[in-house]
Parts: structure tokens; sequence; C-alpha cells
């Protein structure tokens, strides 16, 4: 429907490509959904056509996380095409937020991100491949930054700010933060810098990491794939994505003694109430102060 493609051209202006993407999809699927329903005007829909559609989603044992998601890609847009007068009413306003119960995320321990690390660097001994040392330089960014994938594959070499041993990235609405960065991960990049001449080409720009084939920026389905063979080393390990080491670094800097606030501002959420998915972290951490420390614990 035209009025769908106007809204995520609007989008385009203030969202990431991968949100434009997002509710692109999901539109789309309503609308071919309403059209089953025999409605092709987008303002002749009901609340009970919104309903009908989610609870079809609630049948195909689709996850409650994303039926909300659904749900608030189509209250955004009713209510973006009843400002303009693109619809006569909202009938997404009766349309009630399900509470989600928001579990942590499988992580790994710190041990584990201690073995990665170690295995990483034995095969990159061992193979003294450039391919095995920008794996390692990889996994020990997203580990020790808790960037998200698009974050890492978007670093230049001017990302990285030696001195004062932190890295730039763009985040989500283009918005740029600093993030700490340790120095066994700067010596990992540098290692890599060391060898990146050997995959680079003339389409390799300034990006920090590159792939093997055509020398281009890394894809963030590289990433995922190399996360992937880099965690099936470990053993016991979850079999996680660059995601799961976000999550591990969050939830082993609370384990630290980080705050949330802090934790916030280095995973870039912009609420605190998105970061709280780690509160359970820094209340196991006061039980286990309160009973070493109490006298009548």
């Amino acid at each position: 429907m035209e009025a769908i493609r106007q809204f995520c051209g609007a989008l385009m202006t203030k969202h990431s490509a991968n949100t434009v993407r997002a509710y692109t999809s999901d539109l789309g699927q309503f609308a071919a959904f309403l059209g089953e329903r025999g409605v092709d005007d987008l303002a002749q829909a009901s609340l009970r056509d919104i309903r009908a559609w989610l609870a079809s989603m609630s049948d195909a044992d689709l996850t409650k996380t994303t039926i909300a998601r659904r749900a608030a890609a189509v209250r955004v847009f009713f209510a973006w095409a009843t400002d303009l007068g693109l619809t006569p009413t909202n009938p997404a306003l009766g349309l009630q937020s399900s509470k989600l119960t928001r579990a942590l995320p499988d992580t790994i321990l710190v041990t584990q991100a201690r073995e990665l690390m170690d295995d990483l660097a034995a095969v990159a001994a061992e193979t003294g491949t450039a391919v095995a040392v920008r794996d390692l330089a990889v996994v020990e960014v997203l580990y020790a930054t808790g960037a998200r994938v698009a974050e890492l594959c978007g670093m230049d070499q001017g990302s990285i700010d030696r001195e004062r041993e932190l890295v730039r990235v763009i985040g989500k609405g283009d918005k740029q933060r600093a993030i700490p960065i340790g120095r066994p991960a700067l010596r990992a990049v540098d290692a890599w810098l060391r060898r990146r001449p050997e995959l680079a080409s003339a389409d390799s720009e300034d990006a920090l990491f590159i792939g093997e084939r055509l020398g281009r920026r890394l894809d963030p389905r590289v990433v995922r794939r190399i996360v992937h063979r880099s965690l099936g080393l470990v053993d016991g390990a979850p079999d996680l994505g660059p995601h799961g080491l976000r999550h591990a670094m969050a939830t082993h800097l609370l384990e630290g003694g980080a705050d949330l606030r802090s934790v916030q501002e280095v995973l870039g959420h912009g609420s605190v109430a998105t970061t709280q998915i780690y509160t359970h972290v820094t209340q196991d951490r006061l039980q286990g102060v309160y009973e070493v420390a109490h006298p009548r614990a």
C-alpha cells in the first residue's frame, strides 16, 4: 500500500536501515493480511482487523517478542497516518500493550571468555594466517566494548584512540559514543593492522576490519560466522552470536562492580529501562555481599 511506502520512506531520515527493514516487513505482512480479509484501503482497517492479525500470529506460535514488535509497528504507523489525515481515525488506539517478561539472554562465563581468547590466540599462532589474526581481534573488540555488530563493522582505523584507550562508534540513530577498550583488545587490533595489508584492496578504504575475498568492509554475516565458529572452540559454551558477547560484556561488568548507569552508557541504550534486564546480576551480587558481611545473614 502506498501509505506504508510513504511511512517507511519517512522513517529512513530518523532510523537505521535495520529498523526500516523491520517496519517494512511487519507492515507489509499486515497489509497482506488485510488483503486476505478483503480490506484494500487502510482507511477501512479496524481494531478487529488488527487483533485478528495478532491472534493469527499467536496461533502460528510466534514468540511474544515478535508479536509485541509487530503490534508496536502498527501503532506507530496508524498514529502517523492519522496525523497526516490518511485515515479518519486511529484503529490502533484501543490496542493494549502486552507486558513481556524479559529473560536474561544466554551468555558465557568469565572463565569461558578467557578460554575463548586463549584458544583464538593459539589458532592464530599455529596457522599464522592474517584471517586468524583478524578473527581474534574481532572477538576481542566485541567482548571488550560490547559493540553491536553493525557498530563493529562500521569502525574505521581512525576510530581507535590508543592514547585514551577508547573506540568511537556510530550507534542507533546515528549517535556517536566513545567506549573504553581494554589493552588485550588493543594489542589484538594492532597485531591485525600489521597483517591487514595482506587482505586489503582498493575497496578497503579506511575500514578497520575487512573480508578475505574482496578486501571490503567486513559484513555482519561474516562476523556472526566468526563468533559462532570461535565459541565452538570452548567446551560447554553456548552457541551465541555477536550480541551474545555484548550481553556477556554487560553481565561481566556488573559482576565486577560497575553500576547500571555506566553500563547503559557503554551499551548505548537510550533508556536505563533497557539496561535493567541485567539488574538480577546486581541483585545476586548484593545477596552475596549481604551473606558474607551481615552478622545475622
